[in-house]
């Protein structure tokens, strides 16, 4: 994706601001020095500054300039913000709380879709589990496919409500996807015949199984998780 000038600094400052080179508190430099910094006009940072704002990394206060919030009031659902954060920060307790989200979330999606999947919500998790199984040693397709397929499941679901959260659960997917993919023998093939079995369960309209398969896959994820944090 090409990324336009006030988008690209909006990933320079973020990634800053996530890295800890602005902590929190603290004030960003002026709209002039950013000016120069990137040589680029007001306008373009006002709205780096209204971006940064809505990803809930910066408090623009007025006559003031903008500062950096607490890290609890970051938008951790926001995929830029959580893959700036675990590009820097390997806090288990930041990991933690994204497993017990997932925890939370994906056990219900997968027993509703068991309940409710029509023949083509089947056919379209089936056609992404067909991706991830052709693309497994391809890192970027396989996440590309899993995140399909993890859609396909919460659209089978058939909540409204939920739906429009799907956003915000593809993004914490995402950002745990990068970070756990391993497609050497001794991972790969578990990943496979777990998303099979939750694949099958929801075939067979079985609530309980779905449920269960999709707890063993949330499993796996987090060791993967802690083995490498």
């Amino acid at each position: 994706m090409i990324l336009n000038k006030a988008d690209r600094i909006v990933v320079s400052l973020g990634t800053q601001i996530a890295h800890g080179k602005y902590l929190p508190g603290q004030s960003l430099p002026s709209e002039a020095e950013l000016c120069e910094e990137f040589e680029t006009s007001r306008n373009i940072i006002r709205e780096v500054f209204r971006s940064l704002a809505a990803k809930r990394l910066i408090e623009i206060k007025r006559h003031c300039g903008a500062f950096v919030t607490a890290k609890e009031q970051w938008n951790y659902l926001d995929s830029d913000v959580l893959q700036w954060v675990l590009e820097n920060d390997r806090d288990p307790h930041l990991i933690n709380a994204m497993n017990e989200v997932r925890n939370l979330v994906e056990p219900v999606i997968a027993r509703w879709a068991a309940e409710r999947a029509s023949s083509t919500d089947l056919a379209r998790i089936e056609a992404a589990l067909d991706d991830m199984i052709a693309n497994n040693q391809n890192r970027e397709a396989f996440n590309e496919a899993d995140i399909r397929y993890h859609e396909a499941i919460l659209e089978s679901a058939h909540n409204l409500v939920l739906q429009q959260l799907s956003v915000a659960i593809s993004s914490l997917q995402r950002a745990i996807f990068e970070r756990t993919w391993m497609g050497d023998e001794a991972n790969m093939p578990k990943t496979l015949i777990e998303h099979k079995n939750l694949f099958e369960a929801i075939r067979h309209q079985d609530p309980h199984a779905a449920e269960l398969a999709a707890l063993n896959m949330i499993a796996s994820s987090t060791q993967r998780l802690k083995n490498i944090s």
